[in-house]
């Protein structure tokens, strides 16, 4: 059937043709815009959409700090009364959390300033660590704020060296 036996323009049956087709055509084009830099997204619009994905980075990174590390970063002795103290932070906790900060310093590293990036994903968990050390106060010597400053730099070095590697590849496809 042609679209002059359906009494149709030609131009008419394209249009149809195109709504038709199927739509994986264009995942490629968003996977190609999830991947731009953000500076230059989308020249004379307005910022939102930059401002949205910041704001989603910041909130992805804060998310996996607190379903990463419990909240009370004290350690606890094993048993009542026992010398021996155990610390409630697990290497899986541990692992989950710098895999996913890393991933997120290479994705806004790509896309986004440097010191953006530092911010967007460093700065969430540092502010929530310096909360949970803060909010429950130690019994003895307090050395919470040299453990916070040693963890904060760990993570902004680490951000800054995952989002700086993933700058170069930026600069050779742009």
């Amino acid at each position: 059937m042609t679209a002059k036996s359906m009494n149709m323009s030609p131009r008419m049956g394209q249009r149809i043709g195109r709504r038709m087709s199927p739509r994986h055509e264009l995942s490629l084009k968003s996977a190609r815009k999830l991947l731009t830099p953000l500076l230059t997204e989308l020249p004379g619009s307005p910022p939102l959409r930059r401002w949205l994905t910041r704001a989603l980075g910041a909130a992805l990174a804060a998310a996996a700090y607190l379903l990463c590390l419990p909240w009370d970063l004290r350690n606890r002795p094993e048993t009542p009364g026992a010398i021996n103290e155990t610390s409630p932070v697990t290497a899986l906790g541990i692992t989950a959390l710098a895999v996913s900060m890393l991933s997120l310093a290479a994705y806004f590293g790509f896309r986004d300033r440097l010191g953006l990036a530092l911010l967007l994903v460093a700065g969430p968990p540092a502010t929530l660590m310096y909360v949970s050390f803060d909010s429950h106060p130690e019994p003895d010597a307090s050395v919470w704020p040299l453990a916070w400053g040693f963890f904060v730099l760990v993570m902004g070095a680490g951000v800054l060296a995952v989002a700086g590697f993933a700058r170069l590849f930026r600069d050779s496809e742009a």
